[in-house]
């Protein structure tokens, strides 16, 4: 099925390849638009079940990716979420995620942005891609940020882990030589 000649799609995971998640207003209904390295798609879902769709795809409740992001970075207020941290799928809100204007954003495609007219802000995407967000671009850097933060924080935790176990490793083969 099309509407507006985008393909409509019963429900959606977040992937390496998704760029952002908006709400998409059609008639009575919330739905979301996604924007993909390779198309755009609506989706028979508010952006908010997408998000926690994905989560549980990936072994883990939405919650407990909240729960984690506090215990890391201390962010609970409009919190970013690592979605996948092995494939580096992280997402961040542009509003209270209970706002219906709410848009998620993956961090691993911002490019770059520039404030705009009216407290907006406009996101260009590593594909050339942009788009024109009701957020101002102070709010906007503060969430890139916290995303960042996120990112680093949890990619440095898996990085001392495998270098523990490696050490690990070899201290055994040591021993059995």
């Amino acid at each position: 099925m099309k509407v507006n000649e985008f393909i409509v799609l019963e429900q959606f995971i977040v992937s390496r390849y998704t760029m952002a998640i908006l709400p998409y207003f059609l008639n009575s209904d919330v739905y979301a638009k996604v924007i993909e390295e390779d198309g755009e798609y609506i989706i028979k879902q508010t952006p908010m079940d997408i998000i926690k769709h994905s989560c549980d795809y990936y072994g883990s409740s939405f919650q407990g990716r909240k729960e984690g992001t506090k215990a890391v970075i201390g962010i609970t207020h409009k919190a970013p979420i690592a979605i996948e941290p092995a494939n580096e799928i992280y997402v961040f809100p542009t509003a209270s995620p209970r706002d219906s204007r709410c848009v998620w954003l993956s961090h691993m495609h911002v490019y770059r942005y520039e404030p705009a007219k009216y407290e907006r802000t406009i996101v260009y995407f590593r594909n050339g891609k942009s788009i024109s967000l009701d957020v101002s671009c102070k709010s906007f850097i503060n969430q890139l940020y916290r995303t960042a933060q996120l990112r680093t924080k949890l990619s440095e935790r898996m990085e001392a882990r495998e270098r523990k176990l490696q050490y690990i490793f070899r201290m055994q083969q040591e021993k059995q030589s």
